[in-house]
Formats: C-alpha cells, structure tokens, sequence
C-alpha cells in the first residue's frame, strides 16, 4: 500500500509538470523591429518591406517565432528610447532589433545624443532578457568625410560597448551600388519593393547566429 501511494502521487506531479514543461519547450522567439520609415515599408505595397519578407524568411528556414514590427517613419533614436520600455513589457521579445540613427542624422542632432540613446536601448532591451541587433546606417558624402566616418562608426562602438551583434550596414550594395538611384523611390531617400530582398540578406545572416 505504501508502494502504491508513492507511485500514485509521483504520477500526479508528474502529470502536473508535463503542461509546464510543454509550454516552455513550445514558446517561440519574439522578434521585436524598432525602427524608422526604412523598416515600416514607407512608399510600399503592405506586405513588401524586409520585415514582412523577413517573416517569410523565417518560415522558409522552418524557424518558428513571431515577428512584431514596432518601426515609425521618421522616428528617431530619441523617439525610439521612449517608445521602448513599453515596448518590452507590452511585447516580452526574446530579440530586438534596432534600425534607427538615419533620422538622427537628417536632422543634425549631436553624434554624443545618439551613441547615447543607442547604448540605452542597447542596456535596456538585454536587461530585459532580449539579444540585441543594430542596425548600422551611412550618411552621403556631402555630410563631410569626418562626419560620415564617426556616425557609420558609433554603430560599431554601441555594438562592441554592450556585446550586441551588428550589421554595419543596411543599405549595403543598393546605395554604394553603381547605379544606386535605381534602388531609390524618387525622393531618393527611401529604397523601392525591389530593393528589400537586398536590405533583409544584409539582416539575415546576422540575426539567424543570435537566433541559434
């Protein structure tokens, strides 16, 4: 009778953990966009920016998580810092991606102001159990070469500072392509549908290590 009571009760705990542990087997990964106009397909057809083709990527790569995109056309890195906590708790990602720092540069704000709301965002997404992928931007050349070096280079520095992965470069080969005016809409600003597969392949390959 004693055998049969310790069997009993060690089936009920058992049965009772299961769904627990189901659960945490089945909870796929969050991936949380915050970014600008180039994330939330400004001048596009709904459905054909890189985070909606991102979402297809995943699917094609049999990799189950969820993809919620949080980008507003002129958004800066300011904006985004304020928009982010909320963000965190609304969402719970298990990866942020930070797409943002061109508006920035638009707009002429300090280099220190930026660095500095990157690093936040940076800090506060890993604190909240997230990995972190910054996206990294470049600025014409008429902005001046010393300019254009250290925005490109902050990118690097935020990511190396706070152990986050990155891409140097969204728009690499659509706007140092040859002919990049044919990658552009006709503010020359934002890329064209045909340009999208482009900037997801410059996301892709640093995003799936941190999703491994």
């Amino acid at each position: 009778m004693r055998l049969g009571f310790w069997r009993r009760r060690d089936f009920i705990a058992a049965a009772l953990a299961a769904p627990a542990a189901g659960s945490i087997a089945a909870a796929a990964p969050v991936i949380l966009v915050v970014g600008d106009s180039l994330s939330a397909e400004y001048g596009l057809k709904r459905g054909t920016g890189w985070v909606p083709l991102l979402e297809r990527r995943l699917a094609q790569e049999k990799i189950a998580a969820k993809v919620v995109n949080a980008s507003i056309s002129g958004d800066t890195t300011s904006g985004g810092r304020s928009r982010l906590p909320a963000l965190l708790q609304q969402h719970k990602p298990t990866h942020v991606v930070l797409e943002l720092g061109a508006n920035d540069a638009l707009r002429g704000l300090p280099l220190a102001m930026t660095d500095e709301n990157l690093s936040a965002m940076t800090d506060l997404a890993r604190k909240a159990g997230a990995r972190v992928l910054l996206v990294g931007m470049q600025v014409p050349p008429n902005y001046g070469s010393d300019y254009a070096k250290r925005f490109s280079g902050l990118f690097e520095k935020v990511a190396q500072r706070h152990q986050a992965a990155l891409v140097p470069f969204l728009l690499a080969g659509i706007a140092d392509a040859p002919d990049p005016l044919k990658w552009f809409q006709s503010d020359r600003i934002h890329p064209k549908e045909e340009a999208q597969p482009r900037m997801l392949d410059n996301v892709w390959p640093e995003l799936k290590k941190i999703l491994k």
